[in-house]
């Protein structure tokens, strides 16, 4: 099994740790730059994303992101995550800086916000099937490149989980339900490019 590391800021990385453990995989809580040098992939997971940026900026994991990425490592953001590894967020008054990693527009809040969360039955070719989704203050995909899969769509037909080769993200939280099939997803991406 590969080593994903996991960024452990804030959110729920815990969460990513335990079910990536249950399917057998090498799974670190990361905190340093030295975590993400060491691992064949990182997830990004939900939490705030203006809170995660700047911590990932003031422990020197911003740059080692971006270097993993361009090393050809699998990412994966979640919620948050996906904004933080979007081309670029819309929607709002303030910029906020994006890692630019995936070819695509977000906007955080899409759905409202922690009040209006949501679970739903969605059907997902990453998965081969139908699974059960939960959104909280999840984002919404506003623009997708011409070169980005989409792999998963709500009930009302809208994209929320996407891939670009080994960059994938879910606009809801896999990791808080009991089913792994997403993280085995990931895994697959990961081995995929370790084959390659």
């Amino acid at each position: 099994m590969p080593r994903i590391a996991v960024l452990a800021m804030q959110g729920d990385f815990a969460e990513h740790i335990r079910a990536l453990k249950k399917i057998g995989a090498d799974a670190i809580e990361a905190r340093t730059p030295a975590d993400i040098e060491s691992a064949d992939g990182v997830i990004i997971p939900g939490g705030e994303s203006t809170t995660i940026t700047k911590l990932m900026k003031e422990y020197g994991l911003w740059d080692s992101v971006k270097l993993a990425h361009s090393k050809g490592k699998a990412i994966w953001g979640t919620c948050a995550g996906m904004i933080i590894i979007s081309r670029n967020i819309v929607g709002q008054e303030k910029a906020q800086e994006t890692l630019g990693i995936l070819d695509v527009d977000t906007q955080r809040n899409g759905y409202g916000r922690q009040m209006d969360s949501f679970e739903e039955n969605i059907l997902s070719s990453a998965v081969n099937g139908w699974f059960h989704a939960v959104f909280i203050r999840a984002p919404i995909l506003k623009r997708i490149g011409v070169k980005v899969e989409v792999v998963a769509k709500g009930a009302d037909g809208s994209p929320i989980a996407v891939c670009d080769g080994n960059v994938f993200a879910t606009s809801f939280h896999p990791e808080l339900t009991d089913d792994t099939r997403f993280h085995s997803y990931f895994v697959g991406l990961l081995n995929k490019n370790n084959r390659q």
